[in-house]
């Protein structure tokens, strides 16, 4: 049984949800080629990427690489991200694999019962924000709305992802020496394109990086909480 599988039917929630009530949950993993502990992160990543209740995006982080392998995909911007997650978070720890769910929980990324409680959390809660998007020439006109409850607005920052789907890496050095691992989601760049206040709705045209897969994600200022988020399909 896969690994999700068995987690799901022993928590009784996530694969068994069939509606996006309030959109999906976003679950970045900071992760490294280079990291012995990573590969079971890896691989859970790539069955929560199957789910349409949750974007599941891999970070790849550069600070491993000195020791012997250097990660394929590493971009010192995501190390930065991480960086930022902890000094919210009041920390200034950061590791591997590590898994941020929603932009406010840390989680062991190779403790799925954790993960999987933290996501149903999440996707049981109302988001605040509304993201729309629909196909316009040449990518998405994208709109977001506030419809949380409350009338006080956070500072939010209106982001867009860009991800490869699948890539094979045949790892021939350091502690994955000899490992070829499928990774899944793996963030190509991680693009601010406006600050929006909340006040009036949000529109604008976003334009397809290439054919890879995107998502927006509206998160409150300072990497705090993920308020809203959608494909661009």
């Amino acid at each position: 049984m896969r690994i999700l599988s068995l987690i799901a039917a022993l928590a009784g929630g996530l694969a068994a949800s069939t509606a996006l009530a309030d959109g999906p949950v976003v679950v970045e993993l900071f992760t490294s080629q280079g990291c012995s502990s990573c590969p079971p992160a890896d691989a859970f990543l790539a069955e929560l990427a199957d789910h349409d209740d949750v974007i599941a995006l891999a970070l790849h982080v550069d600070y491993w690489d000195y020791i012997g392998w250097a990660d394929t995909f590493a971009n010192p911007a995501f190390t930065a991200r991480q960086h930022a997650y902890a000094h919210t978070a009041g920390s200034t720890v950061v590791y591997t694999p590590q898994m941020v769910i929603g932009g406010v929980d840390h989680v062991v990324g190779n403790q799925p019962m954790d993960v999987v409680d933290r996501i149903t959390a999440h996707r049981d809660a109302v988001n605040p924000v509304t993201v729309e998007a629909v196909p316009a020439q040449g990518g998405w006109q994208v709109r977001a709305s506030w419809t949380g409850a409350s009338t006080e607005m956070p500072a939010m920052i209106v982001q867009v992802v860009t991800y490869m789907p699948v890539q094979e890496v045949e790892i021939t050095r350091g502690e994955n020496a000899g490992l070829t691992t499928a990774y899944h989601n793996i963030v190509q760049s991680w693009q601010a394109v406006a600050e929006w206040s909340g006040a009036d709705a949000f529109e604008a045209q976003v334009n397809a990086a290439g054919d890879m897969p995107h998502v927006v994600i509206v998160q409150a200022s300072g990497h705090g909480a993920i308020l809203g988020a959608a494909r661009l399909d």
